[in-house]
């Protein structure tokens, strides 16, 4: 049995809340946020104790894991100064908004020797890991070209919510927020990226970044990738999907949380196809799925064992790097290549209004 706590009581906090509760090797024990009555609320009908300073929390209560629930912003920030306890550690996405931040986090985990999981939930979907076993077992063949699409709607008052959202300091924009994982599926599915091209716009809402983006990808295999990503869809979510296509099949998962098979379609057909088609599509009661709760047994799993999550710093760095590249094409008006160093990017480099944001 582990010993997991909260830092931030922010709208995810609902979901981690809900799947810790169902998970028996696992026990929430503790919540903190800054904003007191927001703690309380979450700790409230579990039972549990709330505290506003998280250094308290780990002082008074025995606690395994951290899960950082706070401004993608201050990911960094807390992680750095979380380590030092020796709990192991989960962030929500995006690790960070810095490459610098990611890379500080890695190493100050590595040498404390505390594990750093990423929250990157889809890649748990169960659509989404037949997908991923026929990748590897070769079934495409010569991959062709993946795509992904996020159409999901977020209006001016999802983003009024708090004053961190929508800004460059703290949030990013739906590239950075809402189509993450996304992002993820397609360089954990393609492969390494050699290159990309992007733009992106602000339509429908006030706020200081993007609403919508597109990007067109070079795989270092020579396949091409397309990331189109947009919360400007109205009147409500449309779909998240993701596309696979090779020389010997294709595959669209869809839905609005890549979570039905579209389509499932390879040149000799595989005695499980069908199964595939008909067991492996999902209908989840809201945009987070069904992965967190996979996503936290394997955590729990990787530090019992004391072997690698399937997202560690690593790992989730990857599609950080992809984001801030895009982030540097919108602005340079260029292709970049990875990898890279950011010096145009935006991203984690606004103003930041500490006293309010941290938790």
């Amino acid at each position: 049995m582990l010993n997991f706590a909260l830092v931030g009581c922010g709208r995810i906090s609902r979901k981690h809340i809900s799947v810790l509760s169902s998970i028996e090797q696992a026990r929430l024990v503790a919540v903190c946020d800054i904003i007191e009555q927001r703690a309380a609320a979450a700790a409230g009908p579990l039972g549990i104790p709330y505290y506003t300073d998280y250094h308290e929390m780990l002082k008074r209560e025995k606690i395994d894991v951290v899960n950082i629930l706070t401004p993608s912003g201050l990911h960094g920030r807390h992680v750095l100064d979380i380590v030092g306890s020796g709990v192991q550690i989960v962030v929500e996405k995006p690790m960070a908004l810095t490459l610098e931040d990611a890379d500080r986090m890695i190493e100050a985990c590595d040498r404390a020797g505390v594990k750093l999981f990423v929250v990157k939930q889809n890649r748990y979907n169960l659509a989404v890991r037949e997908l991923k076993k026929a990748l590897d077992q070769g079934r495409f063949g010569k991959l062709v070209l993946g795509t992904v699409r996020v159409r999901w709607c977020r209006d001016q008052a999802y983003y009024d919510q708090d004053e961190w959202r929508g800004t460059w300091a703290m949030d990013g924009g739906v590239l950075t927020n809402q189509a993450s994982h996304h992002v993820d599926l397609l360089e954990w599915c393609m492969g390494e990226v050699e290159s990309v091209f992007a733009r992106t716009a602000t339509r429908l809402v006030d706020i200081e970044v993007e609403d919508t983006g597109a990007a067109l990808l070079k795989f270092t295999s020579g396949a091409l990738g397309i990331i189109e990503a947009t919360t400007a869809t109205r009147p409500r979510d449309l779909e998240g999907s993701i596309s696979i296509l090779g020389e010997r099949g294709s595959v669209e998962i869809a839905g609005f949380a890549v979570n039905e098979i579209r389509t499932w379609n390879f040149d000799r057909e595989d005695e499980r196809d069908e199964e595939i088609r008909t067991r492996c599509s999902q209908s989840p009661p809201d945009v987070y799925g069904f992965g967190h709760k996979l996503f936290l047994e394997d955590v729990i799993r990787s530090i019992d064992s004391n072997t690698r999550g399937l997202v560690d710093g690593l790992e989730g760095r990857k599609s950080l790097e992809l984001i801030n590249a895009i982030y540097e094409s919108v602005e340079t008006g260029r292709e970049v290549k990875l990898k890279f160093r950011p010096a145009m990017c935006r991203l984690g480099r606004g103003p930041l209004n500490q006293n309010k944001a941290t938790s």
